[in-house]
């Protein structure tokens, strides 16, 4: 038993293999969870398990159906408030979102401080993420946030597969540089360049330029999601026209939707790399060009360093 109670896991309808691969680096089993829904599409949530005075984990992804899991999410958060749990961490792998972080036009909402305080109100204690679209979220919150990068598992794997002294990291764009400069130099101080591109409209881009040098270089375009692939698979063919050996995408968060897989599968890439923060779709999983890396592990160490109240900083390491 922790601090706070005996350890104890949940998840919802969104990803529950990763729960449980989560439990089995714990060593604990997932509490029974009920999750269905009336009629009339109303979620009805029933907790399987006494919690009371527990340290609770919900392990929920806000992935597509993103309103249907952030919901789902919340009324898991309120049932373990009102069943007297002692704390509460929301483990969101993929916050939902996140790209909405500002005002951008007049009358528009701030969506991703919305669904922070969504979860606020609902019960969370605490929120442990990986990767937010913008880091600044995390102000979003009056609770402690962990905000985990999936860089070091990510960066291993192209170290034991593609290790090359001719490896360029590729910013899909300006926003990008940042994240990019950071696993060039977990890759042992590859090549940085970057896309200057121009967004027309929400999910199109049109990629312009390249700023460094990609020739006869492999080129890994590394990026926090994939969404529709249009910014990433235009990437790739500007960096085969600039000399490019080889491209492959590097991402976090497979969101993949609308076109994505049939964009990816006709694109330039050799091998998109992703993690299983959301799970893949069936024509995502058939796809022989994506390989999917697991957080598990990564996730099983924060949550026992927050049960233990041990140090989460050594994860960032």
């Amino acid at each position: 038993m922790g601090p706070n109670g005996d350890l104890k896991i949940i998840c919802g309808s969104a990803n529950q293999p990763l729960a449980e691969a989560i439990c089995d680096h714990l060593g604990s089993k997932l509490v029974p969870a009920m999750v269905s829904k009336f009629s009339d599409g109303e979620i009805r949530i029933e907790i399987g398990a006494n919690v009371r005075g527990a340290d609770v984990f919900v392990v929920q992804p806000t992935c597509k159906p993103v309103n249907f899991h952030l919901m789902e999410l919340c009324l898991m958060l309120d049932a373990l408030k009102r069943a007297s749990a002692r704390r509460v961490t929301a483990v969101v792998p993929y916050y939902g979102y996140a790209r909405q972080d500002r005002k951008v036009l007049p009358r528009a909402p701030i969506s991703a401080k919305l669904v922070a305080d969504f979860l606020a109100v609902a019960g969370m204690h605490r929120l442990l993420t990986i990767d937010l679209h913008a880091g600044q979220i995390q102000g979003f919150f009056n609770l402690p946030v962990d905000n985990l990068f999936a860089t070091p598992i990510l960066s291993e794997f192209f170290r034991n597969n593609h290790a090359s002294d001719d490896m360029v990291v590729v910013s899909p764009d300006a926003g990008g540089v940042e994240r990019a400069r950071s696993f060039a130099k977990r890759l042992g101080g590859a090549g940085l360049a970057i896309i200057d591109k121009r967004r027309d409209a929400p999910n199109q881009a049109k990629a312009m330029n390249v700023i460094g040098t990609v020739q006869d270089k492999i080129c890994v375009v590394f990026d926090d999601m994939i969404d529709t692939a249009g910014t990433m698979c235009q990437a790739a063919q500007v960096l085969i026209e600039n000399g490019a050996k080889d491209v492959l995408a590097c991402a976090t968060h497979p969101v993949l939707s609308g076109p994505a897989i049939e964009r990816l599968e006709q694109s330039a890439f050799s091998r998109i790399v992703v993690t299983n923060t959301i799970p893949l779709s069936e024509s995502a999983a058939k796809c022989a060009k994506i390989v999917n890396l697991s957080v598990a592990s990564l996730l099983a160490k924060a949550i026992h360093n927050i049960h233990t109240e041990s140090s989460v900083s050594v994860l960032f390491s």
